[in-house]
């Protein structure tokens, strides 16, 4: 995916039809099982074919729910984007943690930490301190602001993510968990190996 979040070409793919045999990418103006490749592209004229490969189906349902999950901030009024709330809840679970551990920690380049702890400590979500033991090291700690708005966010857009899984039969509900903790568990650790962890 690119900085903008964009499936490029080469993330969707061939899929492999039942014989075994390659479909087309399903990129741009390539077809998947004969069908258009819009709804890649956030365009659902054409359907979304039964047989779209498992990882371009993830892709473009993660980068939906990240422009959702935006929208939900804005309609809360709250001032802070989703990778900073993303911080928020990595120090809430660890507060004095260095950089470095917040951009591991959230899968985070520490380039893009930097820029996004930087808005929060403007914003004074966050405060840098200085390690009593260690004047060298600094330490990302959440301030009562910051605590405010993360509180405030589950208050104001908790019902909106609620009501956004109203269409899941409740009887499908520990597969789909189960399917989520399962890839997320997977590509944790394929990223700590292609990272060298």
């Amino acid at each position: 995916m690119n900085e903008v979040g964009v499936v490029s070409p080469d993330e969707t793919g061939p899929a492999t039809g039942a014989d075994g045999g390659q479909q087309a990418a399903g990129c741009g103006p390539g077809l998947v099982a004969g069908h258009g490749a819009g709804w890649i592209w956030g365009d659902p004229a054409d359907g979304i074919p039964a047989d779209a490969p498992l990882h371009t189906l993830l892709l473009a349902a993660s980068r939906l729910m990240g422009a959702y999950h935006a929208g939900t901030l804005a309609h809360a009024g709250l001032r802070i984007s989703p990778a900073g709330l993303g911080v928020l809840r990595v120090l809430l679970a660890g507060d004095g943690l260095k950089s470095s551990d917040v951009a591991a920690r959230g899968w985070s380049s520490p380039g893009t930490l930097t820029s996004v702890v930087n808005t929060l400590v403007r914003e004074g979500y966050v405060e840098r301190r200085r390690d009593s033991a260690d004047r060298r090291v600094v330490r990302l700690y959440v301030t009562g602001k910051g605590r405010q708005i993360c509180e405030d966010y589950l208050m104001l857009a908790g019902p909106h993510w609620r009501s956004a899984f109203d269409f899941l039969d409740p009887a499908d509900e520990p597969v789909i968990r189960k399917f989520f903790i399962d890839t997320i568990s997977q590509f944790s650790e394929l990223t700590r190996k292609e990272r060298g962890r």
